[in-house]
Formats: C-alpha cells, structure tokens, sequence
C-alpha cells in the first residue's frame, strides 16, 4: 500500500484573467516544483482553491499535473508522488470526484478533508470516511483542516479508522496544534506498517518528523520548494541543525500568509519571484500595495529575490 512522505505541495491552480484554469502555467509550476526538490505533487487542496471549478476544469488539471512530472523522480530516485483533492461537503460528492480521478488514472491516492459548514460528531465523522474509503480500491488519506472547516477529526476517531479501514493510509493534520498530531500519532503507532500522519502546518514540520510524521504536505512550498524540502531531507540524513536551520528560514513566509485570505499570499508570493501565476478567484482579493511590499521584504530575507 501506498506510503505518503516527504515534501508533498499542494500546488496552487493559476487562474487567466478571466477566472479559467491557465493548464500552461500549471504544467510549468509542476515541472518547477520537482525540480527544486519536492517529493510529490497535490492538486486541489486548500491552497489549490478546490472549491473554484468545474469537474471538467478539475480533470483537465489531474491530467495536466500528472503528465507534466511523468517519468520525473525525486532525490530518491523515486517517481513523484501524486495526491488529488477530493473534497466536498457530502459524501456522495467525495465518492463522485474520487470516480474522476480513477478515471483520470496515474494518482497513488486522494485526500479527502472534513466536510465543510456541516457540523458532524465522530460518529458521523467516522461512516463519513469508511463509506468513502469502501467506495474504492484507491489509498485515501485524512485531512483535518479545523481552523477552516471548524470541524475537527479526533484522534480516538483517527484509530479507529486507521483499525477498520485498511486503504485510509494516513491523515494530514492542519490544526496547528502539536498535541492532537501527538495524538495521532501515538493511538495508530500499532498501525505504521500502513498508517501514517502528515503535517500540514508549515512551521512544525522539523517538529513532527521528531515525532514520528512521515512528511508534510506544505502549502509554503509552492514559495520555496528548495527551503522546505530541506527541512525534510536533511531531518532524514541526520542533520538535525541544518534542517532545523531551514524551518526558521521558512517561518517567516507561513506567518505572512496571514496577511491576505488564503491562499492570495502564496500566489502573490510566485508573482513577486517572477512566476506568474495569476490571483486568487472572487471574492478574495489581492493583497494592499504595502502588505505587498511587506511580503517582498519576507521575500528579499529569506533570500528568495
């Protein structure tokens, strides 16, 4: 069974002017981000704005982020990974995209986020993922996004599901808060050979793999894919001051997301490298001129431009 790890980039959809899906930028900011050493691609995250377009956009974009990296490998001579987004706020709309991305082929699995604006108990929490987990063959990883979603998968529920479901491979854990990763991680450590957590807050990355995550699946990534592979490459090479150096260098980036409604910092941030990537559909909006000149100093620090 698949196992995540590593540096996985939720990568960013470009969008044209007129809010279409810019399949040329995506193809190039695929090809970019491998080659500056990530371990693996994730289309349709958060920060790849998934709630935006049309299943036909979506589609299009597997394809394209799929046949970009084809026959690309990472540091460890392994072929990149590919995760898709499928989230939705029912079931059957999760079930409905996860049939598109068998479909589409060459993903070695989905992650699915909690439902949004729905409040759910565990109970439900549970049925939720393991009707989706026995609607397919595919690996299907967690996601846990509480300070989006206000909903928030506990880790009793976590155990359960990595016990009952053998394709749920892992869980991504956004919350920001170290003990509920802890949590995970201690109440499924019987369940490693094919159970794992993957840190999705970019500042705790060097922290979780001390506890034992297998990776992150880092938005900040998308920025500076050389910085937060480090983070993991030299964690797992035994230089423990050198990836620990990298963490600090990228803290600075994630806390300036704060600046704008996310994702707009990410993609302001590739605009200002150079990169063009286009801006966040409405009703989000681009940054103020100084917040602006606020991240290109962030930017200029971290020796990025």
């Amino acid at each position: 069974m698949y196992k995540p790890y590593g540096i996985i980039p939720p990568i960013i959809t470009p969008f044209d002017e007129e809010g279409k899906v810019n399949y040329d930028s995506l193809a190039k900011m695929s090809v970019y981000l491998v080659e500056n050493g990530v371990h693996g691609l994730f289309p349709f995250g958060t920060t790849g704005e998934f709630y935006a377009v049309s299943d036909e956009e979506y589609v299009k974009a597997l394809e394209t982020v799929r046949d970009a990296v084809k026959g690309m490998t990472n540091c460890y001579g392994k072929p990149i990974q590919l995760m898709a987004g499928c989230s939705h706020i029912t079931t059957r709309g999760v079930i409905r995209l996860i049939h598109l991305v068998e479909q589409v082929g060459g993903y070695d699995a989905v992650s699915v986020l909690t439902p949004m604006f729905v409040s759910q108990t565990q109970d439900e929490l549970y049925q939720y993922y393991k009707t989706i987990a026995e609607s397919t063959k595919m690996p299907v990883l967690m996601y846990n996004n509480k300070p989006k979603t206000n909903v928030t998968i506990a880790p009793s529920t976590v155990a359960r599901l990595a016990k009952d479901c053998p394709n749920i491979i892992g869980v991504k854990d956004s919350t920001g808060d170290m003990t509920n990763c802890e949590e995970y991680l201690r109440l499924t450590a019987d369940q490693r050979d094919h159970f794992n957590v993957m840190m999705g807050r970019d500042t705790m990355i060097h922290a979780a793999l001390a506890y034992g995550c297998s990776g992150a699946v880092a938005s900040c990534a998308n920025v500076a894919p050389r910085v937060v592979a480090d983070i993991y490459d030299k964690y797992v090479a035994g230089d423990l001051a050198g990836s620990l150096e990298a963490q600090y260098r990228l803290a600075p980036l994630r806390i300036a997301t704060n600046m704008g409604t996310f994702p707009e910092v990410i993609k302001e941030s590739l605009n200002l490298l150079g990169i063009p990537v286009g801006k966040c559909l409405d009703p989000i909006q681009e940054l103020k001129p100084e917040e602006k000149e606020k991240l290109r100093q962030v930017l200029v620090d971290m020796k990025l431009i």
